[in-house]
């Protein structure tokens, strides 16, 4: 037999792109899933039992095991960490590492055909050793990250109560089984606090309400109930999560029990439709993007100048070998091979300090995304809410604040003996602790008319005690849906008098209760009816029906709402402030999120519906969502679509959400955000997860999402222009000189000490002003850095050729050695103080300062680099002693370097108008 809710496969559609293509495929799954859930919602129970191949004792457990094995687990497609050498050929998995991975493996092939002649060459080594610092640094990372999570993942079980037949089917048993074991055909048994773990028909169910918001964004709960025609109050719809049968997995139960029956698991629930959308591969982010775009820029002037230098030493000075040595150091001058490790370095250090203000980092990339963001999108519930149902007023029927409306819904509230709903408790959580006393000491309990789903109202009959009111007079107070309430009433009280409840006056308090519906309100009628009761020679009754719910008298309005947070305001106020503009997107109707967007001071203007989305193409949707504020009613397909559109666009996209709505937006987004107490597969999608459902943490993770990509955007400008003006000096000195500028050993300590004094860059600080705004990865701006600073450095790398030829006199091989440690020290010098000079638009060391480690580090790697000359390791590196009169030239150099560069820096400002 077929599984009853397996929808077919789909055929790939075209030449669609695949993330277009797997969005189709999942809406397309969820709405045939959802189909079959209805057609299951308007069946009755026995003939679907009987299809299931269950009872309604439920299965027995060698039925129910047969069913396991062949169905499979319960669960979503496992998503599970990367083994640790496939997380190790990703860190390996760098344009800039594979670079260097290929010159290493040439220079020791070279080497190998003259192995048996030549010792071994050091470069390979000093290669080697930045390609596995670098590499061995982001596996590490990386690889504790995953584990720790996947550690905290196995130590969290959820079990569910299941109905089986045991002692071959003759006695059944409930019993609490891991929620994976549940299979099709199982009794499943809910009370409140549950999770629902399958989808479900609902065969009795009692005082059932069940949290969507989940699935739907619907801050209340939802009323179920085990009937499927219309008369006993079954919604006919076709969508599952309106139907007032079905409890769906994802969902969890905030009142009531209930019994149902599974018919749906793991990856065919309404919930696993969903999720498919978020399986294989994510797509790239604005952080992928940019990283790809800026090393394909540096690969290109790689692939443009080291031919160029190749060229030019073979043909000059004729030894080829030597040559492609000196090319291949030239390439590796080029190469910013610490970017892998600076950027690690960076993102673990800013994941250290999100932790201590509860953001929890799951992918490191994550964080300079989260810098980059403009625009972010929320859901309201939790976000701008407190998440939680409050009384927000008690008024009589003209709208005004009354406290003896206030009064009777307490009444019925706390007396009831079911099971309380959220509603309930707001009421009894309004009431002051001593009138609750006093209020209780003045009634007693006579009877009660339970909640059901025809009526949409309850009652309880209370009996006055001899110190209020005439002796046993009975008090019938009734709260529910105010149609059905008001449907039930003769008269009306407000103002001390009880007047006939006409048509006019139905009317008028109907437009009340309207005016507050509108306002995002979820409004109840109070009602209450004065019956004879025992004493004074009556007997007493000896109970209550739903025919006693008649003749009441109307005395107000209660109206409920998820309050917004108390700090919402301010968050949206600094996260405006920091350049990021926020849209609600909610699974919630549009009068409660313009209501609560307005409270906490959005600009809501025209709230658009996912059903006026459906009608738009990308191109009308882009044009919307630069207008629109507040999306309502959207669904998972429509949020995720919303996400793309605004990328489109040219925005770096955050999402924030909690629910399997908010899933595949997550993923979608340049940055998923979502809390510790998300959804399973929300949490998987998310890159961040906030311990604290709270906007000013993650405004404080936006500052250090920009500090972070700061100090990146910071290495790379600096390296890169700084490599390049060198190898422009290496072009220039090559045409001329009878020897080369420098040795290709020189090229690689210099390169190697230079990547060392750049380790201390995350420690470094921004300016505040560059934190104000988001930063994203811009190739050209640092293209156009680099073509501009590169060369500012070369007219002292040439004033250094000309001083070390005419002054010092190292103008034939014989002094090569001279003439190359002269400019070793000053190229290792000068890129050692651009560090300096450009890591801020102030002026260095006046304005603005470097922190300590940064400077610490510059000053060691400086005074190794004065020191090598002198130093054993001289002869080996082919260097020899500057005299004495060289150091005063440097240092005028190196004034003069600082002077011209502060120039160019702000004319380069003003032209353009940024600088990092």
């Amino acid at each position: 037999m077929t599984h009853l809710l397996t929808p077919q496969k789909l055929a790939p559609p075209g030449r669609r792109l695949r993330r277009e293509r797997q969005t189709a495929e999942a809406a397309a799954r969820t709405r045939q899933v959802a189909d079959r859930l209805a057609e299951v919602s308007g069946r009755p129970a026995a003939p679907l039992l009987q299809e299931l191949q269950t009872t309604p004792a439920g299965l027995s457990y060698g039925l129910a095991q047969h069913r396991l094995e062949r169905d499979g687990a319960n669960v979503l497609t496992p998503t599970s960490a990367p083994r640790w050498y496939t997380q190790l050929a990703k860190a390996f998995w760098n344009p800039f590492i594979l670079v260097l991975a290929v010159l290493v493996t040439v220079m020791y092939a070279q080497w190998l055909q003259v192995a048996d002649e030549e010792p071994f060459d050091p470069k390979i080594a000093i290669l080697g050793a930045m390609v596995l610092i670098s590499v061995g640094l982001r596996f590490w990372q990386e690889y504790r990250s995953n584990s720790s999570a996947a550690a905290l993942q196995a130590l969290v079980t959820t079990t569910t109560a299941v109905q089986r037949l045991a002692g071959n089917g003759r006695m059944p048993t409930t019993v609490e089984i891991p929620m994976d074991g549940v299979v099709r055909g199982d009794l499943i048994k809910l009370a409140a606090g549950d999770l629902v773990p399958a989808d479900l028909r609902l065969l009795t169910a009692k005082d059932l309400m069940i949290s969507q918001a989940a699935l739907s964004g619907e801050s209340l709960p939802a009323a179920k109930a085990d009937t499927r025609f219309p008369d006993d109050g079954q919604r006919l719809t076709r969508d599952p999560v309106e139907a007032d049968n079905l409890a769906l997995a994802g969902t969890s139960v905030t009142s009531g029990t209930a019994t149902g029956v599974v018919v749906a698991t793991g990856s065919d629930t309404y919930f696993g439709s969903m999720a498919g959308a978020l399986t294989g591969e994510r797509p790239e982010t604005g952080f992928d993007t940019g990283v790809k775009k800026v090393s394909m820029l540096l690969i290109r002037f790689m692939l443009v100048m080291v031919p160029i230098v190749f060229l030019i030493n073979g043909v000059t000075k004729g030894d080829w070998a030597e040559a492609f040595t000196f090319a291949v150091a030239v390439a590796v001058g080029l190469t910013p091979e610490m970017l892998p490790m600076v950027v690690t370095t960076n993102l673990a250090r800013g994941a250290v300090a999100l932790s201590r203000r509860k953001v929890v980092v799951k992918r490191l990339n994550a964080i300079q995304n989260l810098g980059a963001m403009d625009v972010l999108c929320t859901d309201k519930t939790g976000t701008l809410t407190e998440d939680r149902i409050v009384l927000d007023s008690y008024l009589d029927i003209h709208g005004e604040p009354d406290g003896e409306v206030l009064e009777y819904a307490y009444l019925n509230s706390h007396f009831q003996t079911g099971l309380r709903n959220l509603l309930d408790q707001a009421v009894i959580d309004r009431m002051h602790e001593a009138e609750e006393v006093v209020v209780d000491a003045r009634f007693t309990l006579v009877d009660e008319i339970p909640f059901d789903f025809a009526r949409r109202r309850m009652s309880v009959v209370l009996r006055r005690n001899d110190a209020d009111g005439p002796a046993g007079e009975h008090v019938l107070i009734t709260k529910g849906a105010v149609e059905e309430v008001l449907d039930r009433c003769s008269h009306l009280s407000g103002g001390g008098r009880r007047a006939e409840l006409t048509d006019t006056l139905r009317r008028q308090v109907l437009h009340t209760a309207a005016y507050h519906q509108r306002q995002g309100m979820r409004v109840l009628a109070v009602a209450t009816r004065t019956l004879p009761g025992e004493g004074g020679g009556r007997e007493a009754r000896a109970g209550y029906g739903v025919e006693d719910e008649s003749g009441l008298t109307l005395v107000g309005f209660l109206a409920f709402l998820d309050p917004p947070k108390q700090d919402a305001a301010r968050a949206l106020a600094a996260l405006a402030d920091s350049g990021i503009a926020v849209k609600v997107i909610t699974g919630d109707n549009e009068l409660v999120a313009a209501r609560v967007c307005a409270d906490v001071g959005l600009d809501v203007g025209t709230v658009v519906t996912g059903a006026e989305l459906d009608g738009l193409d990308e191109t009308q949707l882009r044009a919307l969502t630069r207008t629109t504020t507040v999306f309502a009613k959207a669904d998972p397909t429509q949020k995720a679509r919303i996400v793309r559109a605004l990328q489109a666009d040219g925005h770096t996209v955050g999402f924030l959400g909690d629910g399997i709505n908010d899933a595949a937006a997550l993923r979608d987004a340049d940055v998923g955000i979502s809390v510790d107490t998300a959804v399973d597969i929300a949490k998987e999608s998310a890159d961040i997860i906030l311990l604290e459902k709270d906007l000013m943490v993650l405004e404080q993770g936006v500052l250090r999402g920009r500090l972070t990509f700061g100090n990146t955007i910071k290495y790379l400008k600096m390296t890169a222009s700084s490599n390049f003006g060198n190898v422009f000096s290496v072009l220039a000195a090559s045409a001329f000189l009878p020897f080369q500028p420098m040795l290709a050993m020189q090229l690689l300590v210099q390169n190697l000490l230079y990547d060392i004094s750049q380790l201390a860059t995350p420690w470094d600080r921004m300016d505040r002003d560059y934190l104000r705004t988001p930063r994203t990865w811009d190739a050209r701006g640092i293209g156009r850095f680099m073509l501009v600073l590169g060369p500012t450095s070369s007219v002292f790398d040439i004033t250094t050729f000309l001083l070390m030829w005419h002054v010092f006199g190292a103008n034939s091989e014989v002094h090569q050695a001279l003439f190359q440690s002269g400019w070793f020290v000053e190229g290792l010098l000068t890129q050692t103080l651009v560090v300096h000079m450009l890591r801020t638009r102030r002026i260095p060391f006046v304005q603005s300062r470097a922190t300590l480690p940064v400077m610490v580090m510059t000053v060691a790697v400086t005074a190794i680099g004065l020191y090598l000359p002198f130093s054993p390791l001289a002869g080996v590196l082919g260097m020899q002693a500057l005299p004495m009169a060289y150091f005063p030239w440097l240092v005028a150099t190196l004034g003069a370097y600082c002077l011209l560069t502060q120039g160019v820096k702000t004319w380069y400002i003003r032209r353009f108008g940024s600088w990092l």
